[in-house]
């Protein structure tokens, strides 16, 4: 009898020990993948089981903004929690040449997280700095695997003399060059290799896609399954990816202690099968086809499952959040710009986003255009400003400037006030979203 106590006491103990686990968090970041780019965004010619399965058995976000439509400032925001003009990555994407990056004194998630024992893991794209200091093992990732670059021309001319775009391992190359076709394949294998190399601690994975951006490809099992052409096949290997991810951690026992995130770093390519419908604009706008992607988060037993959620969320939100969801302490002395939403997440009774601004910047110069989103309003900048009421216009139809005035002028002092304040557009936003919600 005493001996059944024991292996009772021990069992209750070790699921307790469960229990307490800080969990783990994967987050799946897809690069130019559109807001209607899946089946459970309403894609009817694109096939994508396992994020349909991932959004019934979780919460789907059907608002949710990234703070830029290009790749460099949109992942500094989610990596940070802060504006990337806080630091100088406001504009532009970095090419391999680039002299500037993510500054090592800016705290990313990985950073925050390995302060609580987190083992980190960055595998894909980081386009956030490329000299010492800047590079994925030096800002909190225990390990990189992946291209730091675009696959695209702009970027793999860079190679051409050396072999061609180099795959890296920590700092080491290991292949050259990629080859797209065979991206999505590499980064889950690796994927699938983390999780289950670290099963047994908690861990940070940041899983970021080479697909669908420019040149998009799939491998020889994907081509010409779906009906969206090439485009449709990369997006159905990624729908494959994220369902070899989930099905890992089911079958490691995992899923119940494990966060994953499924996004995008901005809207849809314009001039390809991306489709941000039914809204207006692609990457490189403002509008938002350009801002508003996909958003799946998945929990099981802790994050509600059939849960469509609209409340409006961006990606400045998610370091704080991730902070709360573990038990993380925020980084001590650093502003940030984003609000915890794990109230929403975890589906606690009348919780509500907190979020209800999000000032967006694009380009320089006759190519910069800028938008200021204040609750139901969303104003674009220019020699006319336009004005859409989200809650009765989500495709930014019909410029409704003329008929509230007030609401025009109103939005246009908070702007100027800001230019007035700060030649870096982000550092007058922090009293500006405080005091107007």
């Amino acid at each position: 009898m005493k001996y059944i106590f024991t292996l009772l006491m021990m069992y209750c103990l070790s699921s307790i020990a469960a229990e307490c686990r800080q969990p783990n968090i994967i987050f799946i970041l897809t690069d130019d993948l559109g807001y209607g780019d899946l089946g459970c965004q309403g894609a009817k010619d694109i096939n994508t089981p396992n994020l349909d399965r991932m959004a019934v058995e979780g919460m789907r976000f059907t608002d949710f903004s990234v703070v830029a439509p290009l790749c460099t400032p949109s992942r500094a925001a989610f990596m940070t929690g802060r504006y990337p003009g806080r630091y100088g990555l406001a504009t532009g994407v970095l090419r391999p040449d680039a002299k500037n990056g993510l500054p090592p004194e800016e705290v990313t998630i990985a950073e925050m997280l390995k302060t609580k024992g987190y083992v980190t893991g960055c595998i894909g794209k980081w386009h956030l700095g490329f000299l010492p200091g800047m590079l994925p093992c030096e800002q909190g990732f225990d390990s990189y695997y992946g291209v730091l670059h675009n696959l695209d021309k702009h970027e793999t001319v860079y190679f051409e003399k050396d072999g061609g775009m180099p795959i890296l391992r920590g700092n080491v190359v290991e292949k050259r060059p990629a080859v797209p076709c065979e991206i999505t394949g590499l980064y889950t294998a690796e994927a699938l290799k983390f999780i289950e190399v670290n099963r047994d601690r908690p861990f940070f994975l940041y899983l970021a896609h080479a697909m669908p951006h420019i040149p998009f490809d799939a491998s020889p099992r994907f081509k010409g399954k779906s009906n969206r052409g090439l485009y449709g096949d990369a997006v159905e290997e990624l729908d494959d990816s994220a369902g070899q991810i989930l099905e890992k951690l089911r079958s490691l026992d995992l899923a119940g202690r494990t966060l994953v995130i499924f996004t995008s770093d901005n809207g849809p390519e314009r001039n390809t099968p991306g489709t941000a419908v039914p809204l207006r604009g692609t990457k490189h706008t403002v509008y938002e086809g350009g801002l508003r992607v996909p958003f799946i988060v998945w929990w099981p037993g802790r994050v509600p499952s059939g849960q469509v959620c609209s409340d409006f969320v961006t990606a400045l939100d998610l370091f704080p959040t991730i902070a709360v969801v573990t038990g993380v302490e925020l980084p001590a002395g650093r502003q940030l710009d984003g609000y915890d939403f794990s109230p929403v997440l975890l589906g606690e009774a009348g919780a509500r986003s907190r979020r209800n601004n999000l000032y967006s910047f694009y380009g320089l110069n006759q190519n910069q255009k800028e938008a200021l989103r204040h609750s139901r309003w969303k104003l674009h900048l220019g020699a006319k400003s336009e004005l859409y009421d989200l809650e009765t216009d989500i495709c930014e139809s019909e410029n409704v400037a003329a008929q509230h005035a007030d609401v025009v002028n109103r939005l246009e002092k908070m702007v100027r006030l800001f230019h007035e304040r700060s030649n870096d557009y982000s550092i007058f936003f922090i009293d500006f979203l405080a005091r107007n919600r």
